[in-house]
């Protein structure tokens, strides 16, 4: 009999908003997590995307957390993916190629 396991993995996401530019850091961790290759040894994946406001628009910070926070998060999904092809190289001896 198969037994169904359930994973929690939490991102969390800090935003910096500094006179037009935004910063933000996306963080991978959690204890299931620890499974991941890269968190072997307890580490986080981190990402980090960044946003800046043209001088010529008008400085709407809501904007420039959804584009710093989704250039972080692509990151992150990035790395990810790296994550597991390693992990399968390791497991096969293969090259692998995993696609987004």
């Amino acid at each position: 009999m198969t037994v169904t396991k359930t994973k929690t993995w939490t991102v969390d996401v800090q935003l910096i908003e500094d006179e037009g530019r935004t910063r933000a850091e996306a963080r991978l961790h959690g204890n299931d997590a620890v499974q991941l290759g890269k968190l072997g040894t307890g580490e986080e994946i981190r990402a980090v995307g960044l946003a800046r406001c043209h001088p010529h628009d008008a400085d709407v910070p809501t904007i420039g957390d959804e584009v710093a926070a989704s250039r972080a998060l692509s990151d992150l999904a990035h790395q990810l993916l790296d994550t597991a092809a390693r992990n399968i190289e390791s497991r096969t001896g293969k090259r692998a190629i995993v696609q987004p």
